[in-house]
């Protein structure tokens, strides 16, 4: 009894205010999906949600973004970017995957593996290197070792697929909703953003709100659950340390997380 009577008490904990999402204005139905850090797992069911949900419209057209950050950290990288490729090379009207940080390091490490190489393997990039095979390479590790390792990965991507990673795009708009992978500068147009600051974040992004009318959605930055603060909308709920692997559905003045 005492339980019952306690849940009919009203909570004596604030209660937030429910968001604004009326300016959100894309031109489309879009969903835009966090960072996926090598949990394939998490993809096909997270896409039977937004199966579901897409069947419940009624021919509204829709775009699938994909925010970045699709390697690293979680088991199966190579999974993930096999199963993104052939999404985007089936239903490339229906499917944008942008470019995170971590396949700017993956590429960097390509490139120039000794002087660039380094950072990439600190953040992940081993867990990478297994998913095709390939022995761990420390941070450290001598030029051979790292451009020997460079060579493999190269190798053991799938044709076409290294020169996909390094065509994705930066950015993706509709109306004036803007996905990215880590943040936009609040006092520059959307297509006046710096690749660093669309990669890799920028000061001021959490904490001054743009006063164009943009709404931005992005990944990069862990959060709990999914959150809504000033235009901005951010999904990455740490798939590989939680195992949730975060949607945004987004209508015209609608915002659902699935």
């Amino acid at each position: 009894m005492r339980n019952i009577l306690r849940a009919l008490r009203p909570s004596s904990k604030p209660q937030a205010a429910p968001v604004d999402t009326t300016s959100l204005l894309p031109a489309q139905a879009v969903y835009a999906i966090g960072d996926i850090h090598g949990c394939v797992d998490l993809i096909d069911p997270l896409l039977a949600r937004i199966d579901t949900d897409i069947g419940r419209r009624d021919n509204t057209p829709v775009h699938l973004v994909f925010l970045g950050d699709y390697v690293d950290r979680g088991p199966d990288s190579a999974g993930v970017l096999a199963l993104l490729y052939e999404m985007a090379q089936k239903m490339p009207e229906m499917v944008t995957c942008l470019m995170g940080n971590h396949e700017r390091m993956m590429l960097d490490f390509i490139d120039d593996p000794a002087g660039r190489g380094g950072r990439w393997l600190n953040n992940g990039g081993n867990e990478t290197l297994a998913s095709y095979g390939i022995g761990k390479v420390s941070p450290k590790a001598p030029l051979e070792d790292m451009t020997e390792a460079a060579d493999a990965l190269v190798a053991a991507l799938p044709d076409g697929m290294e020169a996909w990673l390094r065509a994705l795009p930066l950015q993706w708009q509709s109306g004036n909703l803007v996905c990215v992978h880590a943040a936009m500068n609040p006092a520059r147009a959307p297509k006046e953003q710096h690749a660093r600051t669309l990669l890799w974040g920028h000061r001021d992004f959490m904490s001054t709100p743009r006063e164009d009318g943009v709404w931005v959605i992005h990944g990069h930055t862990i959060v709990k659950t999914p959150d809504i603060t000033d235009k901005r909308i951010a999904i990455d709920t740490g798939a590989f340390r939680t195992g949730q692997l975060t949607a945004a559905a987004i209508t015209e003045g609608v915002c659902r997380f699935l």
